[in-house]
């Protein structure tokens, strides 16, 4: 394998950690944003995801157009792992550990979307749950139905009292 193939991929995946550690510090801001209930400092962060955003679609290209020229080159083309299989022993230990630290940052960031919509749900629910209340004057209604306002409710309250 050329030294051209050792770099390009070296530097693919240096600016994709770089990009991911971008991405794990914004995503912590949002989520801190989120809890403190932050329009401003939301509405300041979405510029940042989209810078994010472009950068992460560029070393997508940049994997895609590396996997192709391996592929005409006859080279294994199916992912980075297996291009890096062709790298000589001493460059294919270090790119496999970049491999490994990509992935687990993939798998971080995952788990950091997920917490931000679980706030972002929760949130929704709860400003649902604020307009009902406020529709309704405070006053329950039944939730089948059209019958009349419910004056109280919780089955072992109202049964002790």
């Amino acid at each position: 394998m050329e030294t051209s193939w050792e770099s390009e991929l070296a530097q693919l995946l240096n600016d994709l950690l770089g990009v991911q550690d971008l991405l794990l510090a914004t995503l912590t801001r949002k989520r801190d944003l989120l809890a403190a209930g932050d329009a401003e400092g939301l509405a300041a962060v979405a510029t940042d995801e989209q810078a994010l955003v472009d950068s992460l679609q560029e070393c997508l290209k940049r994997r895609n157009t590396l996997l192709a020229d391996a592929r005409k080159a006859g080279l294994p083309s199916a992912n980075i792992q297996s291009l890096s299989s062709k790298l000589p022993r001493e460059k294919r230990k270090a790119i496999r550990h970049q491999v490994r630290q990509a992935a687990a940052r993939a798998r971080l960031l995952k788990h950091h979307s997920l917490t931000n919509w679980v706030i972002v749900q929760r949130t929704l629910i709860h400003l649902s749950q604020l307009l009902e209340i406020i529709a309704t004057g405070g006053r329950l209604k039944p939730t089948y139905g059209e019958g009349e306002m419910v004056g109280a409710s919780g089955g072992l309250v109202d049964g002790a009292a």
